[in-house]
């Protein structure tokens, strides 16, 4: 008997694809949860930046225009509103304020659209009425209006009727000047100067 070493085997076929395949199937693996991770991360994502576009750009005219005129759109807080006593009616739109301090005087700005309701509702919380209500009066100086933009007259001004009316009180509550555009006459718009003395 002839002892002699074997030629060597090769193994079943199968075992020698098996860590080709397995590879093969680890990387299809990798690159499936991969793109579910994409997606899972990437659409909400994308969705987050379009929409946080399309707001920014919606309201970038009206950022622009008040911020041109010294006004921060929205309402002042239920504190201002409660020391200055500018009670803004609801419904309102087209609102807008700026506050002004120092050692003399402080200065809540306000203006904002309203229904006729919500005019008298206004007036009414000021403790005055439409016959208040003085047509070409403008109680808000030149000082104020230039502060905030504000046009009652000549280029840029709003056109239509305006009215005016001031309700005096003693220190330490507020002094309101009021202006009233009826230029659109289902809609008027509201322009308020509150001042206090510290």
């Amino acid at each position: 008997m002839t002892t002699g070493t074997l030629p060597h085997q090769a193994g079943p076929p199968d075992e020698r694809r098996r860590p080709v395949e397995d590879r093969r199937h680890m990387i299809r693996r990798r690159a499936l949860t991969l793109l579910i991770i994409v997606l899972l991360i990437g659409i909400p994502a994308g969705y987050l930046v379009i929409s946080a576009n399309q707001s920014r750009d919606s309201g970038k005219d009206k950022e622009e225009k008040y911020s041109a005129t010294g006004l921060t759109q929205g309402w002042p807080s239920k504190v201002q509103r409660r020391l200055y006593q500018v009670p803004v009616p609801n419904p309102a739109d087209q609102v807008a304020w700026y506050e002004t301090n120092n050692w003399k005087t402080s200065r809540l700005y306000v203006q904002f659209r309203t229904t006729h309701d919500g005019l008298d509702a206004f007036l009414t919380d000021l403790g005055l009425d439409r016959h208040d209500l003085t047509k070409d009066d403008l109680p808000i100086g030149a000082r104020d209006r230039e502060v905030t933009g504000w046009r009652f007259a000549g280029p840029g001004a709003r056109s239509g009727p305006n009215y005016g009316a001031v309700r005096e009180q003693k220190n330490p509550r507020p002094t309101q000047n009021v202006v009233v555009n009826f230029g659109d006459p289902a809609y008027p718009m509201v322009y308020v100067v509150s001042r206090t003395v510290p």
